[in-house]
């Protein structure tokens, strides 16, 4: 019978075709470095003429706006917005059981039109329900805020990029954040939705405002003081009864101080921060805080000779 399976054993080994491969190697690698030199040899010839080009290119570069304009010898603005109104409460009744309630309130968190009992509180529209919870309906002005936002996003320091941040601090010591390429909402019905929202959720996504990254946050709450958020050269600056011109007073400031100027936002009233460097008063007339605003960017305008 035949064996299923071959001989055990070494086989011999063909040796003629073994030293014949081996010269056919040692021919392949004499040929590949020829062609490497070959190949070589032209891109050290481009390198050198790009070198020679590129010399003379760097002489007639034309003078314009950097792509990537150097940070370091651009001083920046920060807006504190001090004693801001944004007290949300629940305002009406929600009929029915406790667990429709419950996802009644639950998707008024989440952003349903249908029935809104979390309110942003203003003087306008809950008069009757402050004066009943004992609250001076004068003290719940959103709105200033709202213009103060308005003022300062629209101005032609933030379209330049000079605009570092905006923070927003309300009376009971909530601290926003506001990015400077948030686009607020024009109408305050609208506003008055976002900041409800904020003051629920704790943040409100980029998504909603606008359509750029899903999860980057434009107004967010951050933890107190507002302090930690400052640069380390920086001039802090807030109202008081020392009258000066703006343009004079900010042309006196040095290139590399970081400016942070502090607006109440309440109707009225006095700030007292201990953080204070400086206090100016920007006219001898009471002004709201978006013409306080319009004043210190308008003055800024002119000095870094944005139009």
């Amino acid at each position: 019978m035949l064996r299923p399976y071959a001989i055990k054993g070494k086989k011999r080994k063909n040796r003629g075709e073994k030293y014949d491969k081996e010269e056919q190697v040692e021919e392949g690698e004499e040929k590949k470095p020829a062609k490497r030199a070959a190949t070589e040899k032209p891109t050290e010839e481009v390198e050198v003429k790009e070198e020679e080009e590129g010399g003379e290119g760097g002489k007639n570069e034309l003078v314009g706006i950097p792509i990537s304009p150097s940070e370091n010898n651009k001083n920046w603005v920060i807006f504190v917005l001090e004693k801001a109104s944004s007290e949300v409460a629940k305002v009406g009744k929600v009929h029915g059981t406790w667990t429709s309630r419950l996802i009644f309130n639950l998707i008024n968190l989440v952003g349903c039109k249908l029935l809104r009992s979390f309110q942003l509180l203003n003087s306008d529209d809950h008069a009757n329900f402050l004066r009943k919870n004992n609250n001076n309906p004068a003290d719940y002005r959103p709105d200033i805020t709202h213009q103060a936002l308005l003022s300062i996003l629209d101005s032609p320091i933030n379209k330049a990029g000079r605009l570092q941040a905006v923070y927003v601090r309300t009376e009971k010591g909530v601290l926003f954040e506001v990015k400077p390429y948030v686009r607020i909402p024009r109408t305050y019905k609208r506003f008055s939705r976002i900041i409800c929202k904020l003051s629920l959720l704790r943040s409100y996504l980029l998504c909603c405002i606008l359509k750029l990254l899903p999860r980057e946050k434009v107004l967010r709450v951050i933890k107190n003081p507002v302090t930690n958020y400052f640069p380390v050269n920086s001039r802090k600056i807030c109202g008081s009864d020392k009258l000066v011109k703006m343009r004079k007073y900010v042309d006196a400031v040095g290139d590399d101080v970081n400016l942070i100027f502090v607006v109440g936002e309440m109707a009225h009233g006095k700030i007292e921060l201990d953080y204070i460097d400086d206090f100016i008063a920007i006219s001898g007339y009471p002004l709201s805080a978006a013409m306080c605003i319009a004043r210190i960017t308008g003055a800024l305008a002119d000095r870094w000779s944005l139009l």
